[in-house]
């Protein structure tokens, strides 16, 4: 398997210069991630109970942890860009349900009562 088709599962940089078989203590050269991890495993898929199509193989329960099993074998595209898309719309719809992520610096009580108490010196000069 070529070095160049096997991509960091966590920030998706190239594994040049890193030596296969992956050992346990293979990290990535440029996020430093362990490797030898079931998240780059060919059996790693998070639809199946245990997230492993190996039956035969223990159960890992920190699947981004670097681990022992006599299984792995590391695959191309374990890197998956995160879809932004699905957070950003339910983040638009808890705003709009609640009118927005940010207290609005115009409608805060507090502030308004100490603009009425000691006076806006802002609104004065203009």
């Amino acid at each position: 398997m070529p070095d160049n088709s096997i991509v960091c599962w966590k920030c998706g940089g190239v594994l040049t210069g890193v030596p296969f078989p992956l050992s346990r203590r293979a990290e990535c050269p440029q996020c430093q991630a362990e490797l030898h991890v079931c998240r780059l495993c060919h059996f790693y898929d998070p639809r199946v109970e245990g997230k492993c199509r190996e039956d035969r193989a223990e159960e890992v329960r920190d699947k981004e942890r670097a681990n022992f099993c006599d299984y792995f074998k590391p695959r191309p595209g374990a890197f998956r860009v995160k879809d932004g898309a699905k957070a950003q719309a339910a983040k638009a719809r808890v705003d709009a349900l609640f009118g927005g992520a940010t207290p609005n610096a115009q409608h805060d009580p507090a502030r308004t009562a100490l603009d009425e108490l000691f006076g806006d010196d802002d609104k004065k000069s203009s």
